[in-house]
């Protein structure tokens, strides 16, 4: 069995419908206890926005527990943006007329260099999705590259086989980012126009894939605004679960990726305000104590200062989403804009000032 069979059992529930049903009384008597699937859909309800507070004290509680006052920094290095895909929402989308790129390895060196001038030993590589351009043999060669100067690589490229995996591990990779983008499935094939992603089950299977590889962390992930949050945040939950209860030597955590402005035009936007993204997060800690939980630069630095007591414990820090965006080289177009702009000896100075710890190496592979 895998995620894709839990999906279906709830993918026709009339979830608007169940969730007006749920009054405040449900979701404190939740907050309290250990809680399962069908209690953190109640917490993602309308009654629980009258909530929030007893759900923050309850979060911070938890995360205090898991993670103390410690913070894990890291930054994305994009390394090609090449991409097969016609996206709807994404600048990588392949009818884009953008400026693209592919670092060589020299120029991954000099990216990695300038990245670790800052302190910083966690790293995410990401590429676009396009095989041809950057096939697996590539992403090895660079990890090598990247291994001299880095503790941790962690990808975000194209789904792969179990086989495809254990070659990118077995070169230094412990870490994989993939987002579903979409869980309905609907939905999924409409904004996904053209090319292979358009495979939803092939995407959907990644995680586990990687798990059976022996990867040592996952990170998953809806794309807020492309359907419905409440239903995008539960389907995110009860995967990060599934996989948590299943892999138990794997690592889970959560990122809330709200779409932000790129090139290109996408207008069905489905408007997720603050305090949805709040209650989103406070429902995934008391869903998942002990995954970690990540709040990009796609949000304002503000916001993302303000959440960090209440369940955030990885935060992305000088951050680039152009090739070769760090070592000002010949750079190609980026994938979205981001919204916190500051460096990591920023981030760092607000975090010690709010009484945090930046963490800039957590774990080394051996």
């Amino acid at each position: 069995m895998s995620f894709f069979h839990i999906y279906t059992e709830y993918k026709n529930l009339d979830f608007e419908k169940y969730l007006d049903q749920v009054t405040e009384e449900d979701v404190i008597r939740i907050i309290k206890k250990k809680i399962g699937p069908d209690d953190f859909l109640n917490l993602l309800s309308p009654a629980a926005e009258g909530c929030l507070e007893q759900m923050a004290q309850r979060a911070r509680q938890l995360s205090l527990q898991h993670f103390g006052k410690a913070v894990l920094l890291y930054t994305p290095m994009y390394i090609a943006n090449y991409c097969v895909n016609k996206c709807a929402y994404c600048g990588f989308n392949v009818a884009n007329k953008i400026n693209r790129k592919q670092l060589s390895m020299d120029e991954i060196e000099a990216e990695a260099k300038a990245i670790a001038q800052t302190g910083l030993r966690h790293i995410l590589v990401l590429t676009g999705e396009s095989k041809a351009k950057t096939p697996v043999s590539y992403i090895v060669e660079a990890v090598k590259v990247l291994k001299k100067h880095f503790d941790s690589i962690t990808i975000e490229i194209y789904p792969l086989t179990e086989k495809e995996y254990a070659k990118v591990i077995a070169a230094g990779v412990d870490g994989l980012t993939i987002y579903q983008e979409v869980y309905d499935q609907k939905i999924y094939d409409k904004v996904h126009l053209a090319g292979p992603k358009k495979d939803y089950k092939f995407r959907l299977d990644a995680p586990e894939r990687a798990s059976a590889a022996k990867i040592r962390n996952i990170n998953i992930g809806a794309l807020l605004g492309l359907s419905n949050w409440k239903k995008e945040a539960f389907f995110a939950g009860i995967h990060a679960q599934y996989l948590q209860n299943r892999y138990t030597d794997v690592e889970v955590g959560l990122s809330l990726p709200r779409i932000r402005p790129h090139v290109g035009i996408f207008s069905d936007i489905i408007p997720v305000t603050d305090r949805n993204l709040v209650q989103i997060m406070l429902a995934f800690r008391l869903l998942l104590p002990y995954a970690s939980i990540n709040l990009s630069t796609r949000e304002n630095k503000n916001f993302r200062d303000h959440l960090i007591p209440l369940g955030v414990n990885k935060l992305s820090a000088g951050v680039s989403t152009e090739v070769g965006g760090h070592s000002k080289s010949s750079k190609g177009d980026g994938q979205f804009d981001i919204s916190d702009t500051r460096s990591v000896a920023e981030i760092k100075e607000s975090l010690i000032g709010k009484g945090y710890q930046p963490i800039f190496k957590d774990w080394m592979n051996i």
